[in-house]
């Protein structure tokens, strides 16, 4: 069964721990608009800490260093991998039914809304993924 996620709106850990949840149970995941998902907290803060884990090297052997990706679809998935055990069998299985796309990509049917409904509550300090991407060093064309 496939699930389609609509990112639009909605915060990234709990579009994340929902779609690691729904892996890990065998379905596949399909998260579209990753790049309007939102980020809650401080603007500063946030990019902060992400620039710290995107430079974050080895010095004795830079090559096995972990990578945090730019793109937001990319960094989307990333976060979702942290939920899983993909240490295992089980967790490397379930990151493969993954799917995340910048945008709607044509062919899919609409979304699942009663699947994570939109947040209502209203949050101060919001940043989106589009926004955190850029900041980081990402171009959109």
């Amino acid at each position: 069964m496939d699930r389609i996620i609509d990112g639009e709106g909605r915060i990234l850990g709990r579009v994340s721990s929902y779609a690691a949840k729904s892996l890990i149970n065998g379905d596949n995941v399909v998260i579209i608009n990753a790049e309007k998902i939102i980020i809650s907290g401080h603007l500063r803060d946030i990019v902060t800490k992400y620039k710290q884990k995107v430079e974050l090297k080895d010095k004795a052997n830079p090559e096995h260093s972990p990578y945090i990706s730019r793109r937001p679809d990319l960094f989307v998935k990333r976060v979702v991998r942290g939920m899983l055990p993909y240490q295992y069998p089980k967790g490397k299985n379930a990151y493969k039914r993954l799917r995340v796309y910048i945008g709607m990509p044509s062919g899919l049917p609409k979304p699942d809304e009663h699947v994570l409904k939109k947040g209502e509550e209203v949050y101060e300090n919001i940043i989106t993924v589009k926004t955190l991407s850029e900041k980081l060093g990402y171009r959109f064309d």
